[in-house]
């Protein structure tokens, strides 16, 4: 099947038309892309979910109309569980975390239209990851000009051999997307395709003025925001959020701890305004996402009731609240340490609801080497800024 070049035409023409019936509006430089640059080289084997588990799908696994369409399909293809690719697990699967996927080609679309990337322009991409997207760039702005950067070796090698195998060599490097940007290399297009709390201060070092950056922000909630921002002659950049949410995998550089949330006692409590699960609707997550301290963590689970429960921490601080809703009457809140983490997120959905529920596209950014900020201007002229 996968030898018929009339079904692989009819397979590419039918994702783009798919992205362009969807929120993107294509180019025809970008729908020329997605058009011309095949997806299935990229992800021979991927994960399918069942259950608690992650089972690796192969074209040779019995369907293979089925396996050719989920790949041609407007979907995100998990390739990483823990660590584990897809191609070097057992038939049996595994559990965990994914920790890298084949990006939906909808939102790899509405990246690389805001990204602008013409032919010549020096790219820059934190986040190998399969291959794909560089595969995009090489045909938006040469391969000769496009350096990818993944710190898993094994998604490095596989993304080099699979561009190379459909005549593109752009440098690809195994390293740290923010720390080992090539020595004195400059760009005019700088993206990533995993998430960062903050823009590293090497990737507005390393723009161009008049430079593009286009940079998945998200902290522990999962409806993050994407950015794109133009490099000024001054050093800092500025720009807008997309109105796509999204809710990458952080970029590792391995110096990440696992920190173990602490246990709550069960008293003294108050009454919630809201359930914790409104921290799980995506047009509010990214603005809560700013009253939030920087390192704060969210998890949440079932009670003993099969009731929803939400619990926030604060490591620097040492802060702990628990939200956990209730079969009668409203949730409860329950906090150790010296701050109540609920009560400035009770207080954001207020102010969210005050102004209207402001659409994420309606905040403006600003980068410095020293501060990043989100703003948004109301309709009467009062501006409202946050630090991220």
């Amino acid at each position: 099947m996968l030898d018929d070049e009339q079904r692989l035409i009819q397979a590419r023409v039918s994702l783009t038309q798919q992205i362009d019936r969807g929120s993107v509006v294509l180019s025809s430089q970008l729908a020329g892309a997605f058009l011309n640059v095949p997806r299935h080289p990229f992800v021979p084997v991927f994960y399918r979910r069942e259950g608690e588990r992650f089972i690796p799908w192969r074209s040779t696994d019995g369907d293979a109309e089925a396996w050719f369409d989920a790949v041609y399909a407007d979907d995100s293809l998990v390739t990483e569980v823990d660590c584990v690719h897809a191609e070097q697990a057992d038939p049996g699967g595994v559990t965990g975390v994914p920790t890298s996927s084949s990006t939906a080609p909808s939102l790899m679309a509405d990246m690389l239209d805001a990204l602008d990337v013409n032919e010549g322009d020096e790219v820059y991409e934190a986040g190998a990851g399969s291959g794909y997207n560089a595969a995009m760039l090489c045909h938006l702005a040469g391969d000769k000009h496009v350096t990818t950067v993944d710190r898993s070796g094994t998604l490095t090698a596989l993304a080099r051999e699979r561009l190379n195998g459909i005549g593109f060599d752009p440098l690809v490097i195994h390293g740290d997307g923010d720390r080992d940007v090539p020595p004195d290399a400059m760009y005019d297009r700088i993206i990533a395709t995993a998430s960062v709390r903050r823009i590293p201060p090497s990737w507005l070092e390393r723009c161009r003025v008049g430079g593009i950056l286009v940079v998945p922000l998200k902290g522990t909630l999962a409806g993050g925001m994407i950015a794109r921002l133009t490099k000024l002659p001054d050093g800092t950049a500025a720009g807008r959020i997309l109105h796509t949410p999204a809710a990458f995998m952080p970029l590792k550089t391995g110096t990440e701890v696992e920190v173990q949330v602490p246990g709550i006692p069960d008293s003294p409590c108050r009454d919630a305004g809201l359930s914790g699960r409104v921290l799980d609707d995506w047009t509010f997550s990214f603005f809560a996402q700013l009253h939030m301290p920087r390192g704060l963590i969210r998890t949440y689970g079932r009670s003993d009731d099969g009731l929803h429960v939400t619990t926030l921490y604060d490591p620097a601080g040492g802060s702990a609240t628990r939200i956990e809703d209730m079969a009668e009457g409203t949730p409860l809140v329950t906090s150790t340490g010296p701050h109540d983490l609920w009560t400035p997120i009770e207080a954001a959905h207020r102010r969210w609801r005050q102004l209207h529920r402001p659409r994420r596209e309606w905040f403006s950014i600003e980068a410095t080497p020293a501060e990043q900020t989100v703003t948004y201007t109301a309709p009467d002229g009062r501006v409202h800024r946050w630090t991220i």
